[in-house]
């Protein structure tokens, strides 16, 4: 810390015994995860609701968080899937037309632990050259913390490596979606011209994804992650879609791959994001990893190797695809250009295709918004 906190109410503690302390906000308790950072300067809320940071307490690069309120237009699933949140500066008061509520009281709401008045760049920097730790944040209004129990708690947790976080993200049941993109003056409106049918695999899927298809004129029925392929299948999609989604690639295909590997078969359009990505590179016999250091922003420039244009995008993920393990009836489609890593795949002689980033969040702001006129053309084709 660079100057003394007036209130020791919260504690930020990793693996390797480093203590950070700071001021509590959001709800109390405490809760064990991966620490990572996002460089995004907007979003907070996106962020935090996003279910592929499950198992994750996020690091908020930007100081001014809570600025724009919270509302509940913004949120990417019903309930926030990150553990807990770590910022620079107290939370900003609300100056915004949309704003429906105090940041503070959204996070109490919604059961979700900050830590406020650390330093974020100390913090940043040691994931960066170490990689993400296991970490334990915790939130006593008293300011009474058992350190050494924490530590051992943040050591003890088996981390992400082999954990499948998609069973607890994805949906119980099966639904229909039909809420298209937000509009100026008219919040989210349903869609009523239905063109395609298509059912969404959700292994975490951001409501902003499935408002995307909607708004494409997709009748989108959604199911869980474990959901066979002979029922999928009866459902006569005229596409199949891969969300995005939490936890390690590896230990989510031990069930989701023999299913992909199933429609694949089909020989129907095939669409993958992020986990949905991952998962069907998998599929196609290639390999996935774990990241030294993640990719969390909104401005990660990709390049489509195509077209040879570079796009701005969203990105939300610590696992990737080995590129030289994919096979040859496989072709690399987009790469990064922080650390070159695969951020794309289709196979070569059927309509399936996939990408590691996120073109729904628009940070370009439309800069990939074409994935899903591909994926349309591919049915329309």
């Amino acid at each position: 810390m660079s100057e003394p906190l007036k209130n020791n109410t919260a504690v930020l503690v990793l693996q390797d015994g480093t203590v950070f302390r700071g001021t509590g906000f959001g709800a109390t308790g405490e809760k064990v995860g991966e620490v990572c950072f996002n460089t995004s300067h907007t979003g907070y809320q996106e962020i935090l609701t996003d279910p592929s940071y499950t198992g994750q307490i996020i690091t908020f690069t930007f100081p001014h968080v809570g600025n724009v309120g919270t509302n509940p237009e913004d949120i990417e699933t019903n309930g926030p899937a990150a553990y807990g949140l770590v910022m620079r500066e107290e939370i900003t008061n609300p100056s915004n037309y949309r704003a429906k509520q105090h940041f503070n009281d959204w996070l109490i709401a919604s059961n979700v632990i900050g830590i406020s008045g650390i330093d974020t760049r100390a913090l940043t920097r040691r994931i960066r050259d170490q990689g993400a730790p296991n970490g334990v944040i915790a939130h006593d209004p008293r300011g009474e913390f058992d350190i050494e129990k924490l530590i051992y708690t943040a050591r003890t947790w088996p981390g992400l490596n082999g954990m499948d976080l998609a069973k607890e993200v994805t949906t119980h049941q099966t639904y229909k979606w039909d809420q298209k993109l937000w509009a100026y003056g008219a919040g989210h409106e349903e869609q009523q011209d239905f063109r395609y049918n298509i059912v969404a695999i959700d292994y975490g899927a951001k409501q902003n994804i499935l408002r995307s298809l909607a708004s494409m004129g997709c009748d989108l029925t959604v199911v869980n992650a474990k959901t066979s392929a002979e029922k999928i299948l009866k459902m006569k999609p005229d596409g199949i879609f891969l969300s995005n989604g939490p936890g390690d690639p590896q230990a989510t295909g031990e069930y989701a791959v023999p299913i992909i590997q199933e429609l694949m078969k089909s020989g129907i359009p095939m669409f993958g994001i992020c986990l949905g990505h991952q998962l069907m590179a998998l599929a196609l016999g290639a390999k996935t990893e774990k990241m030294v250091l993640g990719h969390r922003g909104g401005n990660h420039p990709v390049k489509d190797l195509a077209t040879g244009k570079v796009e701005i995008t969203s990105q939300n993920h610590g696992f990737v695809v080995k590129e030289e393990t994919l096979p040859k009836s496989v072709e690399v489609t987009h790469i990064s250009l922080f650390d070159k890593t695969n951020e794309g795949l289709r196979v070569k002689d059927k309509p399936i295709f996939s990408v590691q980033y996120h073109p729904e969040a628009s940070p370009g702001p439309h800069d990939a918004h074409y994935l899903f006129e591909r994926f349309i053309g591919m049915i329309d084709a």
